[in-house]
């Protein structure tokens, strides 16, 4: 087989770069906006936002010239993106599980790849919008240098090389406290004044999932679902554990680690409980697997080589200390299209993204989705979820509450009124259904 940089040269001499559709050009499709003068097998046709005049500034922002932003067209339609025949590849950027949903199950139709950089949506019912491109026979992809398919990367690695996966995931800040966290507090754990949040553009409900566990649980739920690996029964643990000593924690308890069990999914604490200062060696940008030698003659070549190991000498971890987000979504671009292939893809449903309540909540709240003010986001296994009938955080977005909720309780259907009727609901129930027939 050819190296990519081969293939790509042979595919821009006979059909031109590959044709890439954006739909949201916030800071992850910057970082690939940026990318993209610098890479020749690569060409945006067209650009989706629901502001065309600041995708187009966003563009200016990245350093490209008005030749190559005349060249581009603009709207601010996904569906009219979508159907352009200019599109070759669709990544979906919108962080919208109704909106993402909807423009997966259109490119499916359109035959179009997508990257799936919408986590949000995938964890809501991915199976079913791999499955509609499975049919399609277009690829369903999850977004290289996002920590998902990062660790999908290691995780593939470790199996073909006859390895078993004990433990997969990534770093984080984490605090207990950081679960009820709201907008209004988020820029002081940030060390941000509300000021300089603003001038810099930052979206504070959007950096708050990522501070009260909510966008953890989503990218766990993500990696479980392609690799077949477990969701924790009660959540995630969010252990503090630096990257010298991820085989002597993540390693079942009867070995001597904190794992209920092998083959599961958790993200790390770059802090320890109750200090909010980073502790050496910390993972907290990066990806990891542990793994573990299949007999005493890998064991030996663990040592040999220089892992570190466990006190046994079976366990080992392979890590990746940062990762560049948009900046290698092209990757993912190019694989689709050159190659047919995902960098990782949704294959069963494993692990959902549950709503809890943070605060007591009342008839007639309304709930505010992911990083707001009402509910975060925690990672169980998906059969769980289907048994509590459990509100999935994806769905838990403009929905008034019929019943009282405790602060720290699951958030259940039968506690919410009418759900909006859209495609996320659609795909949703559609996703149930099939697990509650299957059981």
């Amino acid at each position: 087989m050819q190296p990519l940089p081969a293939i790509l040269a042979e595919r821009i001499a006979d059909r031109g770069p590959v044709r890439i559709g954006v739909i949201g050009a916030g800071k992850f499709g910057s970082m690939f906006l940026n990318q993209v003068p610098f890479s020749p097998h690569l060409s945006v046709a067209v650009i989706a936002d629901l502001d065309p005049e600041r995708a187009r500034a966003a563009c200016r922002t990245v350093g490209w010239d008005s030749e190559l932003i005349s060249q581009t067209r603009f709207t601010d339609d996904g569906m009219d993106l979508i159907a352009d025949p200019a599109v070759e590849v669709v990544m979906e950027i919108t962080g919208s599980p109704a909106a993402g949903c909807a423009h997966a199950l259109a490119a499916a139709r359109h035959g179009k790849h997508i990257i799936m950089v919408n986590v949000e949506a995938d964890v809501l019912a991915g199976p079913v919008l791999a499955e509609a491109h499975r049919k399609a026979g277009t690829v369903y992809s999850m977004a290289s240098g996002d920590q998902p398919a990062l660790v999908c990367e290691i995780v593939d690695w470790a199996r073909t090389c006859g390895l078993e996966v004990v433990c997969a995931g990534k770093g984080t800040r984490y605090q207990p406290e950081f679960h009820d966290v709201t907008p209004d507090d988020v820029w002081t754990y940030y060390g941000l004044t509300l000021e300089q949040a603003t001038a810099a553009g930052m979206n504070s409900q959007m950096f708050n999932s990522f501070l009260d566990g909510t966008k953890s649980a989503i990218e766990m739920a993500a990696i479980a679902n392609a690799t077949g690996l477990d969701a924790p029964g009660d959540g995630l643990k969010f252990p503090a554990v630096d990257f010298d000593n991820l085989q002597n924690t993540l390693i079942p308890s009867d070995a001597g680690g904190m794992l209920d069990n092998a083959g599961t999914v958790e993200v790390i604490a770059s802090e320890h409980r109750g200090e909010m200062t980073e502790m050496h060696n910390h993972l907290r940008w990066g990806v990891y697997a542990v793994f573990k030698a299949p007999n005493q003659y890998a064991r030996d070549c663990f040592l040999q080589y220089g892992l570190k190991t466990d006190q046994s000498g079976y366990f080992a971890a392979m890590y990746r200390p940062y990762h560049l987000i948009g900046l290698e979504l092209g990757v993912s671009a190019t694989n689709a299209a050159i190659r047919g292939e995902a960098t990782g893809t949704t294959t069963a449903w494993r692990g959902d993204v549950v709503a809890v309540a943070k605060k007591d909540l009342v008839p007639g709240d309304t709930l505010d989705g992911e990083g707001g003010y009402t509910a975060w986001g925690k990672l169980i296994p998906a059969d769980a979820s289907c048994r509590a009938r459990a509100l999935p955080i994806g769905l838990a977005h403009g929905v008034k509450l019929i019943r009282p909720v405790k602060h720290g309780a699951m958030i259940t259907y039968d506690d919410v009124g009418t759900l909006p009727d859209n495609a996320a609901l659609e795909c949703r129930q559609k996703l149930e259904n099939s697990a509650i027939s299957s059981t």
